[in-house]
């Protein structure tokens, strides 16, 4: 296995008066699974044709398992690399199995490998059904076959879980996870913020062309402080405020025998040992993934 990290250093993209990459360091390590996130127009998409060599850089390199993107050597590493847009499209008029022997020959990977990649993506019972009559889910399930003909040692997925149902989600994470248990790096975009947040090493939030965050999802709580949120049942009786006038800062909403507090992360364990005594039921719910999108977001337009 050749190592495939990812290195950016200085990179910027023009398409003439419009900067749709602006200044980006990252450095995506051999073996990671790295998430991909901004708001519409923030230059996800840019950026991947940028590692995938689709585009040149206006400025700064681009360098992908060592080599420089722009390189006439790039085109060894390029047959390493298996990508799956954000819509897979291919002939209606052939059969699922007809496509995938198309892209094991265009990756001259042998024929015989489509039977069990379609297998893996569950598309076992339809390999000889044309793909007009395949459902969206069915599609992408389909593109995502292709991407992992011949084993690539690097993986693009641009939305990769689009129409499929949750059961098709978990499915294709078990998938993604064997290829990382073997070696491989893949960069992942979605906005589905939920569904990548607990299952990324590390991620990017990209805001105007520029990183606007960058690290594990406990790295990013860190750097930008959200509270966690208690919530908790008391015994009848009980009120949660007195107990908790010690504590500063906290925001205390009390309704009946239900309180909610919102406290720093250092603080949960003294809030707990305050109301230990007269707690029935608690839930604590850390910031997510779409709360520091939407706070890493508004810090940023408020910094410019």
């Amino acid at each position: 296995m050749t190592n495939m990290p990812i290195e950016l250093a200085g990179v910027s993209k023009s398409f003439g008066q419009i900067e749709a990459i602006r200044d980006v360091t990252l450095h995506i390590r051999q073996g990671e699974l790295f998430g991909l996130t901004g708001h519409n127009g923030a230059g996800k998409s840019t950026l991947f044709k940028l590692m995938l060599g689709l585009l040149p850089a206006s400025a700064g390199s681009v360098r992908v398992g060592g080599v420089d993107t722009a390189s006439a050597a790039f085109r060894q590493v390029r047959r390493r690399i298996g990508y799956l847009p954000e819509t897979f499209v291919s002939y209606d008029n052939l059969s699922g199995l007809e496509v995938l022997r198309l892209f094991a020959d265009l990756k001259k990977v042998p024929r015989t490998a489509c039977a069990d990649v379609l297998a893996l993506v569950g598309l076992q019972d339809a390999g000889e059904r044309r793909l007009h009559t395949y459902s969206k889910g069915m599609r992408q399930r389909l593109g995502f076959a292709q991407v992992l003909l011949g084993d690539p040692d690097l993986i693009f997925l641009d939305e990769p879980t689009n129409g499929l149902d949750p059961e098709g989600i978990a499915d294709f994470y078990v998938v993604l996870k064997a290829a990382q248990a073997r070696g491989a790096t893949i960069v992942i975009t979605s906005h589905i913020l939920a569904e990548i947040q607990d299952r990324v090493d590390r991620l990017v939030i990209l805001h105007a062309g520029r990183v606007a965050a960058l690290g594990t999802l406990a790295e990013l709580r860190a750097l930008h402080v959200l509270p966690s949120l208690i919530e908790l049942r008391l015994k009848p009786g009980h009120g949660a405020g007195n107990a908790l006038s010690h504590i500063a800062g906290l925001q205390v909403r009390v309704d009946g025998d239900l309180a909610s507090i919102a406290c720093q992360a250092g603080q949960k364990a003294q809030v707990m040992a305050a109301l230990a005594p007269m707690m029935l039921d608690v839930t604590i719910r850390e910031p997510s993934l779409e709360d520091l999108f939407l706070g890493y977001g508004g810090m940023h337009e408020r910094a410019h």
